[in-house]
């Protein structure tokens, strides 16, 4: 079993998609073993995607993840990074595959409504970079 991070980014949590998504989790068989909503701050957010530092959109999203509240949560079962990745589809929701999370619920290549880890080495610092230990229970 693996574990993956899930962020439900501020454009659906305010269009109250989180329910909406968490079922599509949850229907792939992925289990939700930590869930939590926060508002990170401008740091937090730069160092979190500090890998994309020297990308131009690097300021437009740490500025938009700071900007309202985030749903941050652990994804847990059998290929639990490459099926959130399936299930989240293309970065750009224009080109995401029909019936995946982004094609369904994104609003453009920032507002796309999720972040999902891109590797177990990757869902592993992400899941420590919000959750303890003790958030998780499985």
């Amino acid at each position: 079993m693996e574990r993956t991070l899930s962020l439900i980014k501020p454009d659906a949590v305010f269009r109250n998609l989180t329910g909406a998504i968490n079922s599509r989790f949850e229907q792939a068989g992925l289990r939700i073993i930590a869930q939590k909503r926060l508002l990170l701050t401008k740091s937090q957010a730069e160092k979190f995607y500090e890998i994309h530092r020297e990308r131009a959109f690097y300021g437009s999203l740490c500025g938009y993840m700071s900007s309202a509240p985030i749903v941050a949560q652990i994804l847990c079962g059998k290929n639990a990074v490459s099926k959130n990745r399936e299930l989240m589809g293309a970065t750009n929701p224009a080109n995401a595959e029909i019936g995946t999370i982004r094609r369904d619920f994104g609003e453009g290549v920032e507002r796309n409504a999720v972040h999902g880890s891109d590797s177990l080495e990757n869902a592993v610092l992400e899941i420590g970079f919000f959750f303890s230990e003790l958030e998780i229970i499985e």
